[in-house]
């Protein structure tokens, strides 16, 4: 049977029934709603969850306020300037109290505006932000919270993904709730980077203005405001226009937030913020730092907390070893120059011309030929061996070996005392000298000085042919000018932490007589003269100066070494590639740059006359001296076993050697004793010349060495 409440259609067919559309769309708003709802309080709770467990595994705020990355070294001058800062500089902690108001304001101006009214993460700003985004197609402004920028420095990284976004909002909103908003912005300007390695209002302050973060005034607040946005380009030690530029933009947005009247704001002169200036040699002082710190690692034990180094070194002695340097030294080629104080402080040093164009330390790790320098422990292990500046030798063509030395100028004087030779750097007498002494002594002599480098023994050493470096140059010219005594140079004075605890106190090792201290007077001698009259006239500077020039072959490389005063300097010069540089000798450029930078270095020291004064041990006294001991007849010699020999009594005309023996003289005094030596002995042991036929070019013609003293005078 039909149905008859079913319609039908005009064609007899049945008609479906008509669903309610509006219905439907609000069924399926109810459950879109639900959804939505059960998700954002499940989003919620799940939030809630994070954030309570975040804030119960943040650190306590006095763990935050010690955390950081990297360890702060401040190196600091003799006299506590600071030189440099190394790693991240987070300066000293400046409590909220203590922060001055003009800069809390200008950073919550420029920052977050809102600071004090969201919970952590600002909605209105992120709104913002999406906006600009899709008006500029790229992400031109950030949302981000201070404490947002707190939690992404602390914990996080730079990385721009929406995973570390959501972090970053977690952790701002735990911070928010384990911390009040003065100790969150207390930690956020005692951290946030300004750029230069600056960490923290205290560090900037300090590295811009040159005082503490407790110091800011209105006008510097609104320069540190305005780097956080862009460090690098912003910075005024970088462009001090844009600085300047930028910290207007900062006082506007400081007068539209309501903490400056317009009439404030246009009374800020930031024109006259006097800003710290890069100091003249800063650069130059990193070839120091370069040396000195990595010997933190032996005299500290290891640790990671803030330190400053206080170092020997002079500003303005550095300033003017700088100019010395960059002045004088020939174009093309390089420069180094190191300058020690008497105990051995290193006073100034310089690696090259320029620090930044190349970080290659000359003065440290470069090994050169010394050239004529070297004679130094030639003339020391003469010295040592008996002779004396007055002592004659014979400037003429010598072959010692197959080797043929050479003048300079190719001129030879003959005849002349030892203090002529040295003066104006006569090689051949070196020659000479070395071939006598030995040059395994000579090889010896500069080992017992502080050479660390390999010395050969061929007989041109004698000339500088083995290379050395400069500062262990200096070091063995230090020692002459200490009278013998060892130098060890050093450059860390102290090491304390941040706030005063001493971790490390220089003490001098003890020194060691290297030379007796009439040897180093007699080599202070022959180096005044050739300062006064001889190849280093050009190193005068109005005092008394003792040093020696250097020259290489082909003018490769340029030397002068010496010292005044108390201090010791000296001076390279030449190629990096070893190559000629015409013109250069050691007494034009390197002396002149040796006299520019003394002149100063020693302008507020006392003038010091050199000892120069020869007080001979008995063994060495001359027969003329000796006779004002007793009757000559009554002198005595040492043979090669350190035996007295008694040289005046003879037995029947033979000649033989004898041990003396007091006890065993004989009564008669007419009884004739045997001679101990015969007369060449005598004439050389004395210093007396017969005028013989002279040796041939092949056989030194220099003052034979005398016997050796006894042992039981080894320290005279």
């Amino acid at each position: 049977m039909a149905r008859r409440d079913i319609p039908r259609r005009p064609d007899g067919g049945r008609s479906d029934p008509q669903p309610k559309s509006g219905s439907r769309l609000m069924r399926w708003l109810r459950s879109l709603l639900m959804w939505g709802t059960g998700f954002a309080l499940l989003g919620i709770i799940t939030l809630v969850v994070a954030v309570a467990v975040t804030m119960r595994s943040l650190p306590g705020y006095q763990e935050l306020k010690s955390s950081q990355t990297g360890q702060m070294i401040v190196v600091r001058a003799a006299d506590g300037t600071e030189i440099v800062t190394l790693g991240p500089s987070y300066g000293k902690w400046v409590p909220y109290e203590r922060i001055p108001q003009p800069m809390r304001e200008a950073m919550i101006s420029v920052e977050d505006r809102r600071y004090r009214s969201h919970w952590g993460v600002d909605p209105i700003g992120i709104v913002r932000s999406l906006m600009v985004r899709v008006e500029s197609g790229s992400w031109k402004q950030g949302g981000s919270t201070i404490t947002q920028q707190l939690a992404r420095n602390i914990f996080l990284n730079n990385t721009k993904t929406f995973a570390r976004k959501a972090r970053e909002w977690v952790l701002a909103l735990a911070l928010e709730q384990k911390f009040s908003k003065d100790q969150i912005l207390e930690l956020y300007l005692n951290k946030v980077y300004f750029g230069g390695g600056a960490y923290g209002i205290d560090s900037a302050a300090r590295k811009f203005f040159g005082h503490s973060g407790e110091e800011i005034t209105l006008p510097e607040a609104a320069i540190i405001a305005g780097l956080v946005k862009a460090p690098s380009r912003y910075s005024p030690t970088a462009d001090a226009k844009a600085a300047v530029g930028r910290a207007g933009v900062v006082l506007q947005t400081m007068e539209s937030n309501g903490y400056l009247t317009a009439q404030e704001a246009q009374g800020v002169d930031l024109k006259k913020v006097k800003m710290v200036e890069d100091r003249a040699g800063q650069n130059s002082a990193r070839y120091f730092t370069d040396w000195a710190l990595p010997q933190l690692d032996i005299i500290l034990p290891e640790n990671d907390q803030p330190i400053e180094v206080w170092t020997t070194l002079d500003p303005v002695m550095q300033k003017a070893a700088t100019s010395a340097i960059a002045g004088f030294a020939p174009k093309g080629a390089q420069g180094a120059l190191v300058s020690l104080d008497r105990d051995g402080a290193v006073l100034a040093m310089v690696g090259g011309t320029d620090y930044l164009s190349s970080n290659y330390n000359r003065a440290v790790n470069a090994v050169r030929q010394p050239g004529s320098a070297w004679k130094l422990f030639v003339y020391l292990t003469a010295l040592e061996a008996g002779y004396t500046p007055d002592d004659r030798v014979v400037d003429e063509p010598v072959t010692i070996e197959g080797w043929t030395p050479r003048n300079d100028g190719g001129r030879y004087a003959g005849e002349i005392d030892l203090r002529t030779a040295f003066a104006y750097s006569k090689n051949t007498v070196a020659a000479q000298l070395g071939n006598e002494v030995g040059f395994g002594q000579v090889a010896n002599m500069a080992r017992r000085f502080g050479i660390t480098t390999p010395i050969n023994t061929l007989p041109s050493m004698v000339l500088g042919s083995s290379e050395a470096r400069v500062i262990d140059m200096v070091r063995a010219f230090a020692s002459v000018q200490a009278k013998g005594m060892s130098v060890m140079p050093y450059g860390i004075r102290k090491v304390t932490t941040t706030e005063g605890e001493l971790l490390y106190q220089y003490r001098p090792e003890s020194s060691q007589q290297l030379v007796p201290s009439y040897v180093a007077a007699g080599m202070t001698d022959l180096m005044q003269t050739a300062v006064n009259i001889g190849t280093g006239r050009a190193a005068q500077i109005g005092r008394p100066v003792a040093g020696k020039t250097g020259t290489t072959s082909s003018n490769k490389d340029g030397w002068f070494l010496g010292f005044s005063s108390g201090i010791t300097t000296g001076v390279w010069m030449g190629r990096d590639d070893a190559k000629a540089v015409p013109g250069l000798q050691g007494g034009a450029a390197p002396a002149r740059a040796f006299a520019a930078y003394m002149k100063v270095a020693t302008a507020k020291r006392p003038v010091e006359k050199f000892d120069t004064e020869l007080k001979l041990p008995q063994w060495q006294l001359e027969p003329d001296d000796e006779a004002m001991l007793g009757n000559p007849d009554d002198y005595f010699y040492v043979d090669e076993q350190g035996n007295l020999v008694d040289p005046a009594r003879r037995r029947g005309g033979e000649e033989e050697d004898n041990v003396f023996n007091p006890d065993a003289l004989p009564e008669d005094p007419q009884l004739d004793v045997p001679q101990a030596a015969n007369d060449d002995f005598l004439s050389r042991a004395t210093g007396r010349r017969d005028n013989e036929t002279a040796p041939s070019v092949n056989v030194p013609r220099v003052r034979p060495v005398p016997p050796q003293r006894p042992p039981s005078n080894t320290n005279p």
